[in-house]
């Protein structure tokens, strides 16, 4: 019988104080009041003595009227309300995010932004406060480690051209997960909750003088048979007042992830003989650990503000696995065979495991100067600076010749190296109710790679300038219009351009024109709207291999075109009363996400197998759609039922529409699917303390994801409640 748990830990965020606009600039706020600092000079108040708190590392801030580009924000009381149990469950709320389930707890989301393919979210740009969360930003950047969503108190998405600020994955967009400012009177807080599926989990924080911890544990069975998920993570960030003008933050973070999760999905018998929880791999684990540090220097100097930060984080993981495709013949052909045949296989009687056995080290630093200034009796404000990234990685794998052996024969060592210099700077010149911002970014990246095995060895580098330009217009006080175009940029993987032997392969970076145009607006009271349309026009779009041993490496020409909708109306602003009945809405509509050439493999220039000129990319959902109908009381009340669409797909170039004749679950249609989820919060007036219960998938959908592996399910029905107390 599954174990049901109805207690346990989870996030417990304060309230978020207003942020001012900024633009990847750090903010400050006295205790007595916030001082605005993006674009000004920064006036102390008279009385200066008090404590200087860090506000927060933004690239939108609260009001993001002034960006001339699409950008939007997930508030601390949104994702509270909520009661989010995965960052891919924030970020649905967004458009032109399309994240795909993989484990169903959230730990490796697939993120894709404006129909890129999510897969291992290696087309974003992650950042927490302002600081790359991916391992291999240049030379590896996809997710294989995700910190949870306890630990944000808000989440900014940075779509136009104003992300060739931050780099070097300028293609989709940047997302930046802000963690909560630490307070200088004693704050804190505790939540229990759990639920089916053996779900248990949680967060305490407690801050005070400017310091702040929080500890994370969450557990649960996950998504399917023979899965075990369990995380903790552990987190401080602190504040030190050097002068009025200039402030230290600090941050520590160490996360520990010990699942019994697989790689392989299911094959098409599989699905349909044993359901959509099956999973035959009880030997399979991954054990991971991170741990991390940073340290921002703000200083403010006359009307300039200089920010660095300087970072560095190990990240390490060992994935023991018996299959990773619903094709590996791993444990023998009959193994695959079977499996093929939907016939049930028992993974004790196969004499194999294979350790992927990852070892990541990444450091940088990056000053980045903001000088506000008048020329041409015109205001500007510049935004330059230049990072130094490093990063290494060790990779191992080691066959054993037992299903729970951890040692056996290395097949592979290679340690790859990748360091980058850039450079960028944006210029936003403000001519009455225009703004207009010309930028430029240039990035130099550094590739070795070394074959531990053969001693072979090779380097090659790559250089490249990237220009961007966006604009707005106030109409008024309640419409923006704006618009951009930029060079889109994603550099390619060090495995992809040198190979195993040391040689420099001829493949060139992922290059695009990038282009929107939209509108903001506050039309009434208690009603905002923004609108996109945008086109990514890419002459080179990088198709990569090596996804669990499929598709070989290949590359040639795309587009993808469409239209984002977003908005929010609080009823309530219009009736009687304390009660609010709200609506939100994220809605993407991707017609076009065609193939422009067939892609071709790099190495040989063969086409990729059914791939053609108008056929639609894989994992470009037509529609994503996320709808939310809430009401609030001043009582302490607030519920909320939000719907989930995401519409069909294809798993291949070829656009099958059925499963392929050997059943291998790696092709085919995958229908759309829509998910309710539910939540319900009541805060006992004055009291700190709270109640919640929520329900995701609320109707038990079962439905497809993906198909990279074989089939993977979504995540099935997830009951969960708790309390709560908040101390201020």
């Amino acid at each position: 019988m599954q174990k049901v748990c109805w207690l346990g830990l989870v996030g417990v965020l304060s309230a978020s104080p207003a942020m001012e606009v900024a633009a990847a600039s750090v903010e400050v706020a006295e205790e007595a009041g916030a001082v605005k600092v993006a674009g000004a000079a920064v006036t102390p108040k008279p009385d200066s003595g008090a404590p200087v708190v860090l506000k927060a590392v933004t690239i939108v801030g609260d009001a993001p009227d002034n960006i001339a580009g699409s950008a939007q924000v997930l508030d601390a009381e949104t994702l509270r309300a909520s009661r989010v149990f995965t960052t891919s469950e924030a970020l649905r709320k967004l458009p032109g995010v399309n994240v795909r389930d993989e484990e169903g707890f959230g730990l490796r989301p697939n993120i894709g932004i404006r129909g890129l393919n999510p897969s291992r979210s290696t087309k974003v740009l992650l950042l927490e406060d302002g600081i790359p969360v991916t391992y291999g930003v240049y030379g590896d950047n996809a997710s294989y480690y995700h910190p949870p969503i306890e630990r944000f108190d808000r989440i900014e998405v940075l779509k136009g051209a104003a992300v060739n600020l931050y780099g070097p994955q300028t293609i989709g967009g940047v997302i930046n997960y802000i963690t909560p400012i630490p307070s200088q009177e004693l704050t804190g807080g505790l939540s229990l909750a759990g639920g089916n599926r053996g779900y248990f989990g949680g967060h305490g924080t407690v801050s005070r003088d400017g310091h702040r911890f929080d500890y994370v544990r969450k557990q649960s069975n996950g998504a399917r048979d023979n899965t075990d998920l369990a995380i903790d993570d552990v987190n401080y960030k602190g504040v030190v007042t050097v002068t009025q003008d200039h402030t230290l933050i600090a941050r520590a973070n160490y996360y520990r992830e010990n699942s019994q999760v697989s790689y392989s999905g299911l094959t098409d018998a599989e699905y349909r003989n044993f359901g959509t929880r099956y999973n035959p791999f009880e030997n399979d684990y991954f054990d991971a650990y991170r741990w991390g540090a940073s340290l921002t220097d703000d200083w403010t100097i006359g009307t300039a503000r200089l920010t660095t930060n300087a970072y560095f984080a190990n990240f390490a993981r060992n994935w023991w696995r018996q299959s990773s495709t619903t094709t590996d013949t791993q444990c023998g052909n009959g193994f695959r065979d079977a499996r093929l045949a939907g016939t049930a296989v028992d993974s004790n009687a196969c004499n194999s495991v294979q350790g992927r056995l990852r070892d990541y080290y990444n450091a940088g630093i990056e000053p980045r100067l903001t000088l506000p200034y008048s020329a041409f009796g015109l205001e500007n404000e510049l935004q330059t600076g230049v990072r130094y990234h490093f990063e290494r990685q060790d990779r191992l794998q080691i066959n054993a010749t037992s299903p729970t052996a951890r040692s056996g024969s290395i097949v592979e060592d290679n340690q790859r190296d990748t360091d980058a210099v850039s450079g960028y700077a944006q210029n936003e010149v403000t001519i009455g109710a225009f703004t207009v911002a010309p930028g430029v970014r240039v990035e130099h990246i550094n590739y070795e790679r070394t074959n531990i095995i053969t001693g072979a060895d090779g380097k090659t580098d790559l250089t490249r300038v990237l220009y961007s330009l966006s604009g707005s217009y106030a109409v008024n006080d309640k419409t923006t219009l704006y618009t951009g175009i930029h060079k889109g940029f994603a550099p390619p993987r060090t495995e992809d351009i040198v190979d195993n032997s040391g040689v420099a392969v001829d493949v060139d970076a992922e290059s695009s024109i990038n282009f929107e145009a939209g509108v903001r607006a506050r039309p009434v009271n208690g009603i905002s709207i923004e609108g996109t349309y945008f086109r990514n026009d890419f002459n080179n779009q990088i198709a990569v291999g090596n996804i669990a041993g499929g598709v070989p490496l290949a590359e040639g020409e795309t587009l993808y075109e469409g239209f984002e909708l977003s908005g929010r109306a609080d009823i309530g602003k219009w009736l009687p009363g304390a009660g609010n009945p709200f609506v939100e809405l994220a809605w993407t509509a991707l017609p076009t996400a065609d193939q422009e050439t067939a892609l071709t493999q790099v190495v040989s220039g063969a086409v990729v197998a059914g791939s053609a000129p108008g056929r639609r990319l894989p994992y470009a959902a037509r529609h994503t759609v996320t709808s939310t109908l809430g009401y609030s009381h001043s009582a302490g009340f607030e519920g909320r039922l939000e719907t989930v669409y995401i519409g069909q797909q294809f798993a291949d170039f070829a656009n099958t529409e059925a499963a392929a004749a050997n059943g291998n679950g790696q092709s085919g249609k995958i229908s759309g699917a829509t998910v309710w989820n539910l939540a319900l919060n009541y805060a006992v007036p004055k009291s700190g303390f709270g109640v919640f219960f929520t329900v995701k998938n609320l109707f038990d959908h079962t439905y497809i994801v993906e198909r990279t592996r074989g089939i993977v399910p979504g995540a099935p029905r997830l009951v969960q409640g708790g309390v709560e107390y908040r101390y201020y």
